[in-house]
């Protein structure tokens, strides 16, 4: 049900503005986000196989190669969920003590340690409990529209990036055209939310899709993102997309001086 209430200032760089049917200020959407991925994860999976017909490992692969993801680099994985990118990160470092798994939410930390042998730490993105110039690596799948600041979250990552060493984030863009636009809307708002209340008779998963789309739909377009990753201090920053919708933002930390 929508909400009467006018939405209130969110983040001054926020991937998108107040979804009023889902939370009202910056402090409900943390709790909303944090409490929908705690009440969903033991299903993710599930979905997530459903949303990429088989196809997410595979990409999820080849983007983190595309990246310069290769053997011995230490990678963190922001917003790690369930584990999917970093399972692909642990097959292309070669070792699973190299690869540290981050998320804000407790359930999906909890599937996460089934999946994947890695050390794993509760925290946002925005405020990463590590040292400085301490990974090769960072990733992100999928989950930059869950963020409260797009500046804050990736003068994080530069942080704690080595010099010369890369940020990798995943996510699916709104399609420009029209009909793609429809037809994505109508796969990820109608189709998947009824195949997810069937297939796992929960309501809070089919909740979680809504707003999956809700959040594409109104997040910001690509070129703030790439933007927001130059303001944070990235060099090469670049964007690749695969299939008009899914879009790699890759940029590089600065060499010491």
């Amino acid at each position: 049900m929508k909400s009467n209430h006018a939405p209130l200032a969110t983040a001054e760089h926020a991937p998108h503005p107040v979804l009023a049917e889902y939370y009202r200020n910056e402090g409900e959407r943390r709790r909303f986000v944090r409490d929908i991925f705690d009440h969903t994860a033991q299903h993710y999976d599930h979905v997530e196989r459903m949303l990429a017909f088989g196809s997410g490992s595979w990409y999820r692969r080849k983007a983190l190669e595309r990246a310069g993801l290769a053997k011995g680099m230490d990678v963190l994985d922001v917003a790690v969920g369930t584990g999917l990118v970093a399972r692909e990160a642990v097959r292309l470092s070669g070792d699973a003590s190299r690869v540290i798994g981050l998320d804000p939410s407790r359930g999906m930390l909890a599937v996460a340690k089934r999946n994947v042998p890695i050390a794993l730490v509760q925290a946002p993105g925005e405020r990463l409990p590590m040292p400085n110039d301490r990974f090769d690596l960072l990733s992100m799948g999928f989950a930059l529209r869950h963020a409260s600041d797009l500046e804050v979250l990736f003068r994080e990552y530069l942080r704690v990036l080595k010099p010369g060493g890369r940020v990798c984030v995943l996510e699916i863009t709104r399609p420009r055209g029209r009909i793609g636009l429809a037809m994505l809307r109508f796969f990820l708002k109608g189709v998947v939310p009824t195949m997810t209340r069937l297939t796992t008779h929960e309501a809070e998963m089919a909740q979680l899709m809504r707003y999956y789309w809700d959040t594409i739909e109104a997040c910001v377009p690509p070129e703030i993102v790439l933007q927001a990753l130059r303001n944070a201090g990235f060099t090469d920053v670049r964007r690749h997309v695969e299939l008009g919708t899914f879009s790699e933002y890759v940029a590089t930390k600065p060499p010491a001086r």
